[in-house]
């Protein structure tokens, strides 16, 4: 698959997930039948990590920006009305008591085992 198809697939599972989240009535359920760890390993060591948030958090790409030839200065470009796109991304929020932890949605997904794929 060309890198362009992985994102686009990536970003309808993101989204697919993200709403049935929203829609469940049970969260935790949920969590569990997709395999999300109720607890993680602590980056360094030390005591496990446990999952006590979820955030969901949306994003409107209202414009783009690039480096201009010869300037230090971006060359911007708003995006007319009919343009803009929202983004919608959840975080799941691990913590012990030496540390914290926000494991994006997108990284899950990508290194999940159900996803049939180990790159998404």
């Amino acid at each position: 698959m060309h890198t362009v198809d992985d994102a686009a697939e990536l970003q309808v599972l993101t989204e697919q997930f993200i709403d049935g989240f929203v829609a469940a009535k049970d969260k935790m359920s949920y969590l569990r039948i997709a395999g999300v760890p109720l607890e993680i390993d602590a980056p360094g060591g030390g005591p496990k990590m446990k999952l006590v948030d979820v955030t969901l958090t949306t994003e409107w790409q209202v414009g783009t920006a690039s480096p201009s030839f010869g300037s230090r200065e971006l060359s911007y470009m708003p995006y007319p009305g009919e343009m803009v796109t929202e983004r919608t991304n959840m975080g799941l929020i691990y913590v012990s008591l030496e540390a914290k932890q926000v494991t994006d949605l997108r990284s899950f997904l990508q290194n999940h085992p159900a996803s049939g794929k180990d790159y998404i």
